[in-house]
């Protein structure tokens, strides 16, 4: 998905359908993250946009001490209320970009599905100088891809799509190459010992599940409600007219670096 200015905050709109639709993470990927860095109850450590918190718990039951950072108000108190059992857990609802804290402060500063949003020289910087030395920082998002097995959900899509969001359903399914070229970013930051890893995974929802989800996707919701309305009707006969059910096929990236 190509990344549109302003639809950063669209999200804030629908925080409790996006907890309940967007996908949570895949336990190897934090163990992978743990094998690179220990953290514990000592530990002090930065998310960047927490949005519902999919991708916090794993992270926050280590017991470290975690900040995160949201941008969106009702995102914001959401996450607040979801995790407010953890003691060592705070939110700030502000932009990344006017977080300020002391230099070498955090021990890990990851982000999920949120870094993209951030321009990128000013992330990395940022994030660099937050890191204390030995620290890591790791990104990590899902790809979901088509139903590979039903060809006729994917014609009917590209025709609807062309309809409402032309150019829009465009694209091959995540790959090791993209996945490779976003990790190296971190080397023209400072960042040594860059990483990465793909994980997989396949989703099932029926039309009416399905078109709740893509409630959640940002520039779908940017879509004028009257139109979006008709938009919806047209996918969910689309796959009801195939079957009733459509799988995603998700690829999961992470990408880890260390700074010196």
């Amino acid at each position: 998905m190509s990344i549109i200015k302003g639809l950063e905050t669209t999200f804030n709109s629908v925080y409790t359908e996006y907890d309940r639709w967007r996908p949570t993470y895949v336990k190897e990927l934090y163990d992978d993250i743990f094998d690179v860095k220990e953290i514990n109850s000592s530990s002090n450590v930065l998310e960047v946009g927490i949005g519902t918190g999919q991708a916090t718990l794993p992270i926050l039951e280590t017991g470290c001490s975690l900040t995160a950072i949201e941008l969106g108000d009702h995102l914001s108190e959401f996450s607040k209320y979801k995790f407010r059992n953890y003691e060592k857990f705070n939110v700030k609802n502000l932009a990344f970009q006017d977080f300020e804290c002391p230099p070498n402060s955090f021990d890990l500063i990851f982000s999920a599905s949120a870094f993209h949003w951030i321009p990128e020289d000013i992330g990395y910087t940022k994030v660099f100088d937050m890191l204390k030395s030995g620290g890591v920082f790791t990104r990590f998002a899902n790809h979901p891809y088509r139903d590979k097995n039903t060809n006729n959900i994917h014609i009917a899509f590209k025709n609807i799509y062309a309809k409402y969001m032309p150019g829009s359903l465009v694209g091959d399914e995540y790959s090791e190459e993209n996945a490779k070229n976003r990790a190296n970013i971190a080397y023209k930051y400072g960042f040594i010992d860059i990483s990465y890893r793909l994980y997989h995974r396949t989703r099932t929802f029926t039309a009416d599940d399905y078109t709740l989800l893509l409630g959640t996707y940002s520039d779908h919701i940017a879509i004028e409600e009257t139109t979006r309305m008709k938009f919806f009707d047209e996918i969910r006969e689309a796959i009801n007219d195939n079957g009733g059910i459509i799988t995603l096929y998700d690829t999961i990236d992470l990408q880890l670096a260390r700074k010196p």
